[in-house]
């Protein structure tokens, strides 16, 4: 993770999963607070997302879009990817993209490490999925079962948003 003339550069090396998420997530939502406001994922050395990861890139548009402002853009995303991501129509909430964007890092510059992920995992992976959910309506049927799984996990009650 790196922040090159006001972008936000995140690239996914091994597995885009549950694991990276929290700490994903929590490094998005601090950027956002600095006032970055433009977010490009390298998926070029990705080799699998699971839903969880994909649903913290949704939950990352999902917040740029309530202010108004911003992006998120997917780019060197394998054909697996991005039937992953059209699969969950994240591909009409932010751009994915086969091609490389031009880094704007030096060949040799290295970017920092994930953070480490927060201790709640399971609400991680709870606001990941109702993210999903947000981001295509169809998803919400998809992932009922883990979302309602999950809120009794962590004693939430439903609120009055309806599913997911």
């Amino acid at each position: 993770m790196g922040c090159f003339d006001r972008t936000v550069w995140i690239k996914v090396e091994g597995r885009g999963s549950f694991s990276v998420s929290g700490g994903l997530k929590d490094f998005v939502v601090g950027m956002i607070a600095k006032d970055f406001r433009e977010f490009v994922v390298d998926l070029k050395a990705c080799e699998m997302m699971d839903s969880t990861f994909m649903g913290t890139l949704a939950g990352a548009a999902l917040r740029l879009r309530e202010l108004g402002s911003g992006s998120l853009r997917v780019v060197n995303a394998n054909a697996r990817n991005r039937d992953l991501l059209s699969g969950l129509g994240l591909d009409q909430i932010f751009e994915v993209s086969d091609t490389p964007a031009s880094d704007p890092a030096p060949p040799d510059a290295r970017l920092s490490p994930a953070p480490a992920a927060p201790a709640n995992d399971k609400e991680t992976v709870l606001e990941a999925h109702e993210a999903l959910a947000e981001a295509d309506s169809s998803n919400a049927a998809k992932f009922r079962d883990v979302i309602e799984f999950l809120k009794q996990e962590l004693g939430h009650t439903d609120n009055g948003r309806g599913e997911g």
